[in-house]
């Protein structure tokens, strides 16, 4: 069964609040990008929880039969780009983080709520 983006898009948060990611931000890009339907754009503290996140998104993506079209800068760690098709994952180091703004350069797209799916 094929799932939808916004099932890929629960799995991926899901993943990444595991892992502890810092500040998980959606952004509904339907209608603004045709890279995706949603940019996930959060950060880990280090290179071994940023590592910890990378994996534990991949492997949901292999649990959920998901293709993982690309992992773009695994070995760096400062930004990591997740590719899922619908959903595309920016993962960053705190600093690179503030210095690119990522959600800034999207200003058309709608923030998606995705609390019900984080554990406060």
């Amino acid at each position: 069964m094929t799932k939808t983006a916004e099932q890929v898009l629960e799995f991926v948060v899901k993943a990444a609040d595991d892992k502890r990611a810092e500040d998980i931000m959606v952004l509904d890009m339907k209608g603004v990008s045709l890279l995706a339907d949603y940019f996930v754009v959060t950060h880990g503290n280090n290179d071994r929880q940023i590592g910890a996140i990378t994996d534990a998104i991949v492997e949901a993506a292999h649990k959920n039969n998901i293709e993982i079209k690309q992992v773009e800068g695994k070995d760096g760690g400062r930004w990591i780009l997740i590719d899922l098709g619908d959903v595309i994952v920016h993962l960053f180091n705190q600093e690179e983080r503030e210095f690119y703004q990522l959600e800034r350069l999207w200003t058309d797209a709608e923030y998606v709520d995705v609390s019900q799916w984080i554990e406060q």
